[in-house]
């Protein structure tokens, strides 16, 4: 071809690809510049979230112990839990505790005249159940000849 005088040169490829590369340079750093602000914003999003369930769990537990306060208020109630949980009773009544055998140990471990007190027994059962076995000491085995 040829080029007249009032003609313009033809563009060329290099200018075209150059317009490419700069286009998606740009695009690029649009990415990069909003990846961090979203991954961000998905973060809080998900701290947000778990916030709330804490919230909602903290919030039963309130209302569970603001019902048990309601409980313990009741004069009638904690009578019965003294009755039930402490064995008390009203001046005048006779308590009676039935207790369940216990069953004989299976090892020879066992100290003769000490009663073993099981998990199901009360505190100040096990409490003096040791002292008990604490005050009886083990028979000292003897010498064999």
């Amino acid at each position: 071809m040829r080029r007249t005088a009032g003609q313009e040169p033809a563009p060329h490829r290099a200018g075209l690809t150059t317009r490419a590369a700069v286009l998606g340079l740009v695009l690029c750093a649009l990415v990069v510049s909003a990846a961090i602000p979203l991954r961000e914003y998905l973060s809080q999003r998900s701290q947000i979230a778990e916030a709330r369930h804490e919230l909602q769990a903290k919030k039963l537990r309130v209302a569970a112990l603001e019902q048990r306060k309601r409980l313990l208020e009741d004069p009638d109630y904690v009578k019965e839990l003294a009755r039930e949980r402490l064995h008390f009773v009203s001046p005048g009544e006779i308590a009676y505790v039935v207790l369940s055998p216990s069953p004989a140990p299976t090892t020879g471990t066992a100290r003769p005249g000490v009663t073993a007190a099981g998990p199901e027994a009360p505190w100040y059962s096990q409490v003096w159940g040791s002292v008990r076995a604490a005050d009886k000491p083990a028979p000292l085995p003897t010498p064999s000849p």
